[in-house]
């Protein structure tokens, strides 16, 4: 596995009412082509500053953001690092251009100067790969926040990028919305094999992450496997995060002198684990 993005000691500061805010601190990370990397941390920890910077929408004060080898601060090679980590934020209305599906889909391969031909291809791919082929004739507006999430995803992998960086993609959706927008996600990097880079302050998101990376305060505090970052409870507590469910529920029977493992994420590992114990 190559890298895909490197950080090194990435700074950003910023001024707010002529006060200067360090939204990031000292903050290296690697992560590795086909790797699914999940990012948390609650309001104001650094999370979305930090995923800005991976496709040079925000540029480091002092530091470097590598991007399969390219600077983010060449601001020759912009376009190229925009190919290979396409962006997908929070709210998709303000990511859908046009007012048929399979024409918002087609403007990003087109902007890239496409042939015509090509494109069809691409458009029928990315809307297969998001399972919103049969809506390709409907209005965006007429979807639902997640359906129209697919859609802001599928515009992103039709420029084919080898990398996408979602920012908070399921923050505006409802629950059954979420889990479409992150079913998509976890295909595409299984099976297209799309290094992904998840920003979230939702826990189950995390959970079939290859790698968790907790930010708090601009700096990265914690990362591991997911197993690894969610059994350390009390001090997830400690930063005012949630863990999940499940894993907490773990944590209070091992309190009470249970023998069970600590680092349970599924409902389906529980009931394996408790099975095993009569």
């Amino acid at each position: 596995m190559g890298q895909m993005i490197t950080t090194d000691k990435i700074n950003y500061h910023y001024n707010n009412n002529e006060k200067e805010v360090l939204a990031l601190k000292e903050v290296s990370l690697d992560i590795k082509e086909g790797e699914f990397v999940v990012v948390i941390g609650h309001n104001g920890s650094g999370k979305s500053t930090f995923a800005k910077h991976l496709n040079a929408l925000l540029l480091p004060s002092s530091g470097e953001v590598i991007v399969k080898g390219l600077n983010t601060k060449d601001e020759d090679k912009i376009w190229q690092i925009r190919q290979i980590a396409g962006m997908v934020f929070q709210n998709p209305d303000n990511q859908i251009v046009a007012t048929i599906v399979e024409e918002d889909v087609a403007f990003g391969p087109e902007n890239l100067g496409i042939a015509p031909e090509e494109i069809v291809k691409r458009v029928e791919e990315a809307l297969r790969n998001v399972d919103m082929f049969e809506f390709r004739q409907k209005a965006p507006h007429m979807l639902s926040g997640g359906q129209k999430q697919r859609i802001a995803i599928a515009g992103v992998i039709a420029m084919r990028p080898d990398c996408i960086v979602l920012d908070e993609p399921t923050a505006m959706l409802d629950p059954s919305g979420r889990k479409e927008v992150i079913n998509t996600i976890r295909k595409l990097n299984k099976e297209e094999n799309i290094t992904v880079v998840h920003i979230t302050h939702f826990m189950e998101e995390a959970v079939d992450a290859d790698r968790v990376i907790v930010m708090e305060e601009g700096n990265v505090i914690l990362e591991g496997t997911p197993g690894e970052v969610f059994s350390q409870v009390e001090k997830l507590k400690a930063l005012g995060l949630d863990v999940p469910q499940v894993t907490d529920l773990a944590h209070e029977l091992i309190k009470e002198g249970i023998n069970i493992s600590k680092d349970i994420l599924t409902v389906d590992e529980m009931v394996m684990k408790l099975c095993q114990l009569k």
